[in-house]
């Protein structure tokens, strides 16, 4: 899900090397090269974006998720205005995640597109954003500041919108509406509402639109950086050791789909089929051999502790 760029530590660590030159990617034949598309396919999947994540911010603040509801705010666009802090911070996190790894991919002279924000007709109003990456990865410099820019971009621009949001939500002790949802938590957010909420801990939460967008983008960041497959995590432990990739990816989709299964995780049952189905393996890379330093395997570990604290067992649940 797979999201303004705050990337200066990402950058500071990620210096191409004076000789970049030499990294630069041949040219494949015109034969072997991706077709783009072009931007105006961008520029439509934004726009869509743009329209289903207003009304899903709409039907957030009128507090109605009832189909009648619905279908009168998509109906009706004076009614989006209310969904625009909604929409705004989520396109801003997952558009700020997204231009992390564009970026990255330009100081490397790798090419890449921009990115393809997905919309969709559900509670959320979208599946996120991607970009494609059109040319091989040229070192493991590069992959690993590819993988790491866009999770901890997204995560820097999150966490402000998610302070905001729990600021302005209310805290009620009546009992939730019949069509209401429970949105699971994660150790970062137990910590941000003790430390901006006040009230009864056992009292009924009920998040702001915009608390809801930062939600999102924890969620995000934490499943990009599940270290398997071609996630961004994936991305950076190949990067660090392609044997421990390569059993990560073997033995993580197993388990995520029995640890989903037993705790009502779906979402991990998901990724944990869709990466079995696509395999274990990784592109590779067009130099393999110089190994990583010690300031990008810090900011691995701190991938990690991002990933322990943004982690939501359970995303969605009954109320």
């Amino acid at each position: 899900m797979g999201s303004v760029m705050e990337l200066e530590p990402v950058v500071a660590a990620a210096e191409p090397p004076p000789d970049l030159e030499r990294w630069a990617p041949a040219s494949p034949p015109p034969a072997a090269r991706r077709r783009p598309l072009p931007p105006s396919v961008n520029l439509a999947c934004f726009l869509l974006t743009i329209v289903t994540t207003l009304v899903a911010g709409t039907l957030m603040t009128l507090g109605d998720l009832s189909w009648a509801t619905m279908w009168d705010v998509l109906l009706t666009p004076s009614y989006w205005t209310l969904g625009i802090p909604y929409s705004l911070s989520l396109i801003l996190i997952l558009g700020t995640h997204e231009m992390g790894h564009y970026v990255a991919c330009r100081l490397y002279r790798i090419d890449a597109s921009l990115p393809f924000f997905l919309p969709a007709p559900h509670l959320f109003g979208t599946f996120g954003a991607v970009i494609r990456i059109r040319a091989p990865i040229t070192h493991r410099r590069a992959l690993f500041d590819i993988g790491v820019a866009g999770p901890i971009a997204g995560f820097i621009v999150a966490l402000p919108i998610i302070v905001y949001g729990l600021s302005r939500s209310v805290v009620t002790r009546q009992p939730p509406h019949p069509d209401e949802i429970g949105l699971g938590s994660c150790l970062l957010l137990d910590l941000l509402q003790r430390l901006v909420l006040t009230g009864d801990p056992s009292a009924t939460i009920r998040l702001h639109p915009v608390c809801m967008a930062g939600w999102i983008g924890l969620l995000a960041t934490s499943l990009n950086l599940l270290p398997i497959g071609q996630l961004d995590g994936g991305h950076m432990l190949y990067a660090l050791s392609r044997p421990v990739h390569r059993a990560g990816s073997r033995y993580g989709c197993p388990i995520l789909i029995v640890g989903g299964l037993l705790t009502g995780g779906y979402h991990l049952v998901t990724f944990g089929v869709v990466f079995a189905f696509l395999g274990p393996g990784h592109p590779p890379l067009l130099d393999e051999s110089e190994a990583l330093g010690a300031g990008r395997r810090t900011i691995a570990l701190l991938s990690l502790v991002i990933l322990v604290l943004c982690f939501i067992p359970v995303p969605i649940q009954s109320l």
